[in-house]
C-alpha cells in the first residue's frame, strides 16, 4: 500500500511521521527547503507538559539538554508580584489528588525549547526510522486525488510525481496544500506585535517565567514577557502597538538595557545579545481541514498566539489527534467516519480558542473604565496566567464531548473525575508484562487502552492477580473487542470506584466508564471509538516497509482536489 505524503518539514509534519511510523504506517515527507535548521534562539516555542512528552516518545532527544521547564510563573504589574505560582516538574502527572475540586494544585511545567533544536531532534529520530523517507529541495506544484489515493507533483532538481495513499499539508501559514484545495483562511492579521531578543544574562527569577504587565519605568512596554532557556538565555517579548513604527536596532538595544535596570534595582546588568526579531501573531482558521484524501494540520489549518494560546502546542495536538486515525484508516481501510472526526475535534477545539483569545483581547489591552471595575485587575491578571501555563479557557488541554466517536450511553457508565472526551489523568499503571509505567508511556501506539481500578494490586505478584477476581473476564471481554487493545490495571483513579473499567483512546481522551467488566458495552464504546465497522474486512495491509513511487509518468487523469470544494 502506498506511504502518506507530509507536506512541509516543519516540527508538525516531521512529528506527524514519526507518529505515523511508531504504528507501522510508512511516510514521505516533501521539504521545499534544503533541510538545514537555521539556529535562532529568539524563535522559541512553549509546550504543554503532555506535548512534550509525546515529543519524547518519538524519539527527539534534545529536549532535556536544549530546553527549559520553567520552575515557577511570575505575575507583575508595576511595581508589585501579583502573582506566583509554583509549576509541577514532574511530567508524570498527578500523584495524589483531592476530593475537593477547589484544592488548590500545581500547573505542570511547561518546556521551553528554540524552534530550530525541537526540529534538530525531530530529524534525528527520522534519522534511525526506517519507515520515514525525507526529500528535500521538493516543493509541492499539483495535487491530484482519485478513489484509491493522491498523486503529488515537486519541483527541484527534478521534477517528481509521488503516489500516496492520503497527502498532509503541516506547510505553515502560506499553506500551498490549502491554496490548492481551494480552501478559504479567514480570520484577522497582526492581532499581535512584538519586539522579540534572545540574551545571555542574569536576572533575578531564575528559572521562573515572568509576565510584567505596566512596568514603570518610562517607555516601557504596557506589557513584557521574560522566559528562560539553558545557559543563562533568557527570551524576553515586549507587546508592541498594533500599528506602531518598526522596531530599529537602537530602539531595541534602548528596551533592552531599561528592562534589565528596571527588573535589577535600576542597574543594567552585563548581558550578551544573541538573536532579535519582531514576531506577529494572525488569528485564521481554515474552512475546512479535510478534502476527501487530503487534510491540513499545524499552521496550514489555523494561526493563534495571542495573549498566552500556543500555536505549535496546537499543531502537535492535531497530530496527536490524526496520527492513530489515519493509521488505523490505513491498516483496516476503516469507515469515513473516522478521519471525518479529526476535522469535527480539533476545528472544534481551536474555534474555542480563538474565541476565547478574540474575547479577551478588548478587555486585556482596550483599557478604558473596565480596567478600573473592582477586581477587574486581579481577573485580567488570572486570565493571561491561565493562558501561559495552560490553564482555563486560553490555555487547558482540549475536550471532545460532541465527537462523533462518543461512545453510545448504556446502563453500566458512571462519571469519573475526567469528563468523557477529556484527557486522562497520567496516573502510574502496571503494564502486562508487569511493569509500573504511567498511562502515558502507553499513548501513540493506535491501540485502546483498558483501565482497571484495582485497589491493593500492587502489593501483590503479578502471577496472583493476573488470574484472579475480574481480570480473566475482563481479559476475555478486550481480546473479543473490534480494535486493538491493551490491558492495564492502576490502584486509584480520580473519581473512581474500585473495580471500575475506564476505555481510553489512543490518544489519551477517555470514551467511558464502566461499573465493572461489562463486554457488551466495552464492545459498543470501542467500537464506536473505531469510527464503527470497517468497510472491508482487511486485516493489516499493506508493505510497512514500503517507500513512495517516484514515477515520473504517472498518469494526470484523476479529478483536480481545487475542484472539490
Amino acid at each position: 500500500m502506498d506511504p502518506v505524503i507530509i507536506v512541509g518539514a516543519g516540527p508538525v509534519g516531521l512529528a506527524l511521521s514519526l507518529a505515523l511510523a511508531a504504528q507501522g504506517v510508512p511516510s514521505v515527507v516533501l521539504d521545499e527547503g534544503d533541510g538545514k535548521e537555521e539556529a535562532r534562539p529568539a524563535r522559541s516555542v512553549v509546550l504543554r507538559a503532555d506535548m512534550a512528552a509525546m515529543v519524547e516518545r518519538l524519539g527527539c532527544t534534545t529536549l532535556h539538554d536544549e530546553g527549559v521547564r520553567w520552575v515557577g510563573w511570575r505575575g507583575m504589574r508595576r511595581r508589585q508580584t501579583v502573582r506566583h505560582l509554583a509549576l509541577d516538574l514532574g511530567l508524570s502527572g498527578t500523584e495524589e489528588w483531592s476530593e475537593d475540586p477547589d484544592a488548590p494544585s500545581a500547573p505542570a511545567a511547561p518546556l521551553h525549547i528554540p524552534q530550530h533544536a525541537l526540529a534538530r531532534g525531530l530529524r534525528g529520530a527520522i534519522a534511525h526510522q526506517k519507515l520515514v523517507r525525507l526529500v528535500t529541495e521538493a516543493r509541492l506544484d499539483t495535487v491530484e486525488q482519485d478513489r484509491d489515493g493522491v498523486v503529488a507533483h515537486t519541483r527541484g532538481p527534478e521534477g517528481t510525481w509521488w503516489r500516496g495513499s492520503h497527502l498532509v499539508g503541516c506547510d505553515g501559514a502560506r499553506s500551498a496544500v490549502r491554496k490548492l484545495l481551494g480552501i478559504r483562511f479567514p480570520g484577522r492579521t497582526a492581532v499581535e506585535r512584538h519586539a522579540v531578543a534572545a540574551l545571555r544574562t542574569e536576572l533575578p527569577w531564575s528559572g521562573e517565567s515572568l509576565l510584567h504587565r505596566q512596568p514603570p519605568w518610562r517607555g516601557a512596554a504596557d506589557e513584557i514577557t521574560a522566559r528562560p532557556l539553558p545557559d543563562g538565555v533568557w527570551r524576553i517579548d515586549w507587546l508592541l502597538p498594533p500599528r506602531g513604527d518598526l522596531v530599529t536596532p537602537d530602539a531595541l538595544i534602548v528596551r533592552i538595557r531599561e528592562t534589565l535596570a528596571g527588573w535589577c534595582d535600576g542597574v543594567t546588568p552585563p548581558y550578551e545579545l544573541i538573536d532579535t526579531g519582531v514576531h506577529t501573531l494572525h488569528h485564521r482558521l481554515a474552512r475546512r481541514w479535510r478534502v476527501d484524501r487530503v487534510l491540513l494540520a499545524g499552521d496550514a489549518a489555523h494561526l493563534l498566539g495571542a495573549v498566552g494560546t500556543q500555536g505549535l502546542d496546537e499543531g502537535l495536538r492535531d497530530i496527536d489527534n490524526l496520527a492513530w486515525k489515519l493509521a488505523h484508516t490505513w491498516h483496516h481501510n476503516a469507515p469515513e467516519r473516522l478521519l471525518d472526526s479529526y476535522q469535527s475535534e480539533r476545528r472544534a477545539a481551536v474555534a474555542s480558542r480563538l474565541r476565547a483569545a478574540d474575547q479577551s483581547l478588548p478587555v486585556l489591552r482596550g483599557g478604558g473604565l473596565r480596567t478600573y471595575l473592582p477586581g477587574a485587575t486581579r481577573g485580567h491578571d488570572a486570565l493571561l496566567t491561565d493562558g501561559h501555563v495552560g490553564r482555563g479557557p486560553l490555555g487547558a488541554p482540549p475536550a471532545y464531548p460532541h465527537s462523533p466517536l462518543a461512545a453510545p450511553y448504556t446502563e453500566g457508565r458512571i462519571p469519573v473525575g475526567t469528563p468523557v472526551g477529556a484527557p486522562v489523568e497520567d496516573v502510574r499503571v502496571t503494564a502486562p508484562d508487569g511493569t509500573t509505567v504511567r498511562l502515558r508511556d502507553r499513548l501513540g501506539q493506535g491501540r485502546l487502552l483498558v483501565l482497571l481500578v484495582a485497589p491493593g494490586t500492587g502489593v501483590w505478584d503479578r502471577r496472583h492477580w493476573r488470574g484472579a477476581g475480574v481480570m480473566p473476564r475482563l481479559e476475555e471481554a478486550v481480546d473479543a473487542l473490534p480494535a486493538k487493545a491493551e490491558v492495564l490495571v492502576t490502584e486509584a483513579y480520580p473519581g473512581a470506584p474500585a473495580h471500575a473499567v475506564l476505555l481510553v483512546r489512543p490518544d489519551g481522551h477517555l470514551v467511558a466508564a464502566f461499573s465493572g467488566v461489562r463486554p457488551e458495552e466495552l464492545y459498543a464504546a470501542a467500537d464506536a471509538a473505531r469510527g464503527g465497522p470497517a468497510t472491508t474486512g482487511t486485516d493489516e495491509a499493506g508493505d510497512p516497509t514500503g517507500t513512495a513511487r517516484a514515477d515520473a509518468g504517472v498518469s494526470a487523469g484523476s479529478d483536480r482536489t481545487a475542484d472539490m470544494h
